[in-house]
């Protein structure tokens, strides 16, 4: 780590990364509950048919690239908070998959599913990086 990242860091304060990654977790849990209650985001959760091809084959490919991003991290991973983020990634994937096939298939359903696992996914694993960090070492 460079010593301008490590002091931008340390400026930050050591909870800073983890109250972001809650936001976001929490901030896709929001959105999920508003765009499944309201008509406010039926243009994008259902859009036109070649619009949501192209949003789903975008989706699908995220969703291919954090499914090899986390194998890579979990066939190298030394500590317990590397795989969580490894597996975190993982259920990432598995929520691109998901609002990939609700744009394919023209269902907002699959969609709001994937918003709610990704927000799941980043506050349970959030929380699982601040237990194994607080552990107690051996």
């Amino acid at each position: 780590m460079t010593s301008s990242r490590a002091a931008r860091r340390h400026s930050l304060g050591p909870h800073a990364g983890v109250l972001v990654a809650m936001g976001l977790g929490a901030g896709a849990i929001v959105v999920a509950m508003v765009a499944g209650r309201s008509d406010l985001l039926d243009v994008l959760l259902q859009p036109p048919a070649p619009m949501g091809w192209l949003l789903g084959t975008a989706a699908a490919l995220v969703g291919i690239v954090l499914l090899l991003r986390s194998a890579d991290q979990v066939g190298t991973a030394a500590e317990p908070a590397e795989l969580i983020r490894a597996i975190r990634i993982v259920f990432l994937s598995v929520a691109a998959f998901g609002v990939a096939a609700g744009w394919f298939i023209g269902s907002p359903v699959p969609i709001v599913a994937g918003l709610v696992i990704a927000g799941v996914d980043v506050l349970e694993t959030t929380f699982l990086l601040i237990v194994t960090r607080s552990g107690v070492q051996p």
